[in-house]
């Protein structure tokens, strides 16, 4: 074994350039600066207080910058992941208690157990089954979620933390005559400032600028005395070592949530990563040690007080665009975080929570993206049921709930698929020796006694039925009048024991019918299979033919053009 490839840092480090160094420092301080909004925000939407959120910034990006492989990723806690923990730990402790905390942090633990088994074991590919409208239809309610519970701190009114929008909606309406207007004040202008640097000027750390102005105007105008909610007491210090509380019952219950974060986290994280990998070509991103090295952060991490981290969107595409060029960016900004610990916790007592509020909630409004559906309507309406289905039940039954269900569709609606696979009548162009689907290109020329069939699929016992009823229903159009039925196996990659079982069945039926079956241009392995299972003996060998137009030539029959099919033909690009 490779101990690069376990230690990803002897890759970068020894072989450091020093032309990197202005990037990694400018990244670093930029991505740190960052990062300590960030970090208490995000602890307010898991339901932690601030300095967790601190904690969660420093040491998985210490760990992950020595085991990851992607170097511009940034880790540490994410909005979607928060809200993940709020809700999953929520149904077991009381937010803000001490079993909240602590579950919180076995959490993390658990989170790096699976990430790291995945990894070791290589089952990076899992995160597959997280198909883009699952993911698109999750974050737009997740989203909705931390956004809506963000309104009490906007607002200055009492909501209750849930994880269901119908119920935040309503509390919210419920207490909206009771706003602080001070807070509401403040929110509004912060919203405005961070929209206008996000635009206008993106190169500023928008929400360290509004956390300054923030702490000056609380401190001198004595915010607190108005009503406005302040962050108060963060405590100082490096995080402690503390074995995280290990109980085999609440264990059995966050497994669930642990699972989901598993997979959210990686999905996050990788996609991410391969997003900025493009940009440079002096390493790979390797999914499977991804999730050893994410793991791992969390792992270690929960030791020393964290809860689950993951690489962040934009705070990676800010360490990509201040030109990071290894993790020792990552290394500065944790420095940072850990000076932030050290010595300027105490400022942040007069930090108004509605800064904090409508930072988070400009960040997770970046989440929703409309042109998903709004594509998927004009091409792949079953996606968008998918989309659909997901992001009604994450926000108003479950986010747990919404994932499993969204990637039950998606699994249901593959095998819909995979059973009722396209398939085309074939015709000649004339002129030509092409044949293409006479349900799309006009004035294709068929044989009058000859069906051309295409099957775009493998041959399984799921679709086998459907491919045998197919064939006698283009028989019957054909009539009398058929005496070949060739079946073009270009698309044809594989076929099953059931379909070759199914197969010698529509020979028979074909031949006491007086029609000859005849096969094109068979893959390989297919070829092999109906070898060895005695089929091509059965039709004969001299049936097998490498192209459409040596079959056609073979039974020497006059052809014209005949639009018998083109109504009863699926639409295809072919």
């Amino acid at each position: 074994m490779n101990i690069k490839s376990v230690f990803p840092i002897l890759d970068w480090l020894p072989n450091y350039n020093k032309a990197w160094l202005k990037g990694d420092i400018s990244a670093g301080l930029t991505v740190g600066v960052m990062l300590i909004p960030q970090g208490i925000a995000y602890a307010m939407i898991a339901g932690l207080p601030p300095i967790y959120g601190l904690y969660t910034a420093l040491i998985p990006q210490i760990i992950y910058a020595i085991f990851g492989t992607c170097r511009q990723l940034s880790v540490g806690p994410v909005a979607m992941d928060s809200l993940i923990v709020a809700s999953g730990v929520a149904v077991l402790a009381d937010i803000g208690t001490e079993n909240f905390i602590e579950f919180s942090i076995l959490l993390a633990f658990m989170v790096g157990v699976l990430q790291l088994l995945f990894g070791v074991f290589r089952l990076g590919f899992l995160v597959n089954f997280l198909s883009k409208p699952v993911i698109s239809g999750f974050t737009m309610a997740a989203a909705l979620i931390i956004a809506f519970n963000q309104f009490k701190h906007l607002f200055g009114i009492d909501v209750t933390r849930d994880h269901k929008i119908q119920n935040l909606v309503m509390d919210t309406f419920a207490h909206v005559n009771q706003s602080n207007l001070v807070t509401t004040i403040i929110a509004i202008v912060t919203i405005g400032i961070l929209y206008i640097l996000k635009f206008k000027f993106p190169k500023v750390p928008a929400a360290l600028v509004v956390v300054v102005l923030g702490l000056l105007a609380a401190k001198l105008f004595h915010l607190e005395s108005f009503g406005v909610q302040l962050v108060g007491e963060v405590p100082e210090g490096l995080p402690s070592f503390r074995m995280p509380v290990f109980d085999r019952t609440i264990i059995v219950k966050l497994y669930p949530v642990a699972l989901t974060l598993a997979f959210v986290g990686f999905l996050e994280a990788v996609s991410m990563s391969r997003v900025v990998e493009v940009n440079h070509d002096d390493y790979n991103m390797v999914p499977n040690q991804e999730l050893v090295a994410l793991g791992l952060s969390n792992m270690v991490g929960s030791f020393f007080q964290t809860y689950p981290a993951t690489g962040g969107f934009s705070r990676t595409a800010v360490n990509d665009q201040s030109k990071a060029k290894t993790h020792l960016a990552s290394l500065i900004a944790a420095s940072v975080i850990g000076l932030t610990l050290l010595f300027l916790t105490p400022i942040f007592y007069y930090l108004p929570k509605a800064i904090l509020g409508a930072i988070i909630l400009v960040a997770v409004l970046s989440l929703i993206d409309f042109k998903v559906p709004k594509h998927l309507f004009r091409y792949a309406k079953r996606d968008l049921i998918i989309l659909n289905a997901t992001f009604i039940v994450t926000g108003m039954v479950g986010i747990t709930e919404g994932i499993i269900v969204g990637v039950i569709l998606s699994l249901v609606m593959l095998i819909y698929n995979s059973t009722r696979p396209h398939v085309a009548v074939l015709g000649n162009i004339p002129g030509t020796e092409l044949y293409r689907n006479v349900g799309r290109f006009k004035d294709v020329i068929t044989c009058q006694n000859i069906l051309i069939v295409r099957f775009d699929a493998q041959l399984h016992f799921a679709n086998i039925a459907y491919f045998k009823s197919i064939l006698e229903n283009f028989s019957k159009l054909k009539g009398k009048d058929l005496e070949v039925l060739i079946i073009h196996g270009e698309s044809l990659n594989s076929v099953d024991s059931t379909a070759i079982f199914t197969l010698i069945e529509v020979y028979k039926y074909y031949k006491s019918k007086h029609v000859q079956i005849a096969f094109t241009s068979l893959k390989g392995p297919v070829r092999d299979k109906m070898v060895k299972s005695g089929l091509m003996e059965l039709v004969g060998s001299e049936y097998f033919f490498m192209g459409i137009q040596q079959a056609v030539d073979y039974f020497e029959t006059d052809c014209k053009k005949n639009p018998i099919f083109e109504k009863y033909v699926h639409q295809s690009n072919d």
